[in-house]
């Protein structure tokens, strides 16, 4: 049995006044590395992000100016291995991107640099496509849908796991058809 056949959904009794602010929410990731050069290189030229420092054996990397969305360091990792499967850690970081031209923007980037992807879904709630890093850090692509289009069943959120429609995503780039990594994608569905 999987996983994902194995977890049970509970809900929790609503909570008369909110903890947390709705507009709360999570910053930036640092994570640990082998090789600062490595991760760098994938993080700017595959995946877009700007450098803004690199004091070699740190650096920080952001999207439109930001402070960083991004710390890479190798202060306890450098040559290190991925950690073993079974162990805990991060299972994967989400990226969110305004737009859904923006998700199939970079999506087309990774796949033209050779970059291959580990899986995609539609939940219902947002387009999330699944990806690792040179360490095997996960990642997460996500674009969410507007939130008065999220999926319910009466006041219940309702999460999907369909198919990303590929060629309608690339569709929102405009331009000549990606056949060949459609083709490729083809076996996320």
């Amino acid at each position: 049995m999987t996983q994902a056949a194995t977890m049970s959904m509970t809900t929790e009794t609503p909570r008369t006044e909110p903890v947390l602010a709705a507009a709360t929410h999570i910053g930036h990731v640092h994570l640990r590395v082998a090789d600062l050069e490595r991760a760098i290189h994938f993080y700017r030229d595959i995946i877009g992000f700007d450098l803004l420092m690199n004091f070699g054996t740190a650096a920080f990397l952001s999207a439109g100016g930001y402070h960083h969305h991004l710390g890479l360091n190798t202060w306890e990792s450098k040559g290190g291995e991925p950690p073993a499967p079974g162990t805990t850690g991060l299972y994967h970081f989400a990226i969110n991107f305004p737009e859904r031209k923006d998700l199939a923007a970079v999506l087309a980037r990774v796949m033209d640099s050779g970059w291959g992807i580990d899986g995609a879904s539609d939940h219902g709630t947002h387009e999330a496509i699944y990806l690792h890093d040179p360490d095997m850090n996960g990642i997460e692509f996500a674009w969410d849908r507007a939130k008065e289009d999220w999926p319910r069943r009466g006041d219940k959120l309702v999460f999907d796991r369909k198919p990303v429609d590929f060629p309608g995503l690339y569709a929102e780039l405009g331009g000549p058809e990606r056949t060949a990594q459609l083709e490729i994608l083809a076996n996320y569905r």
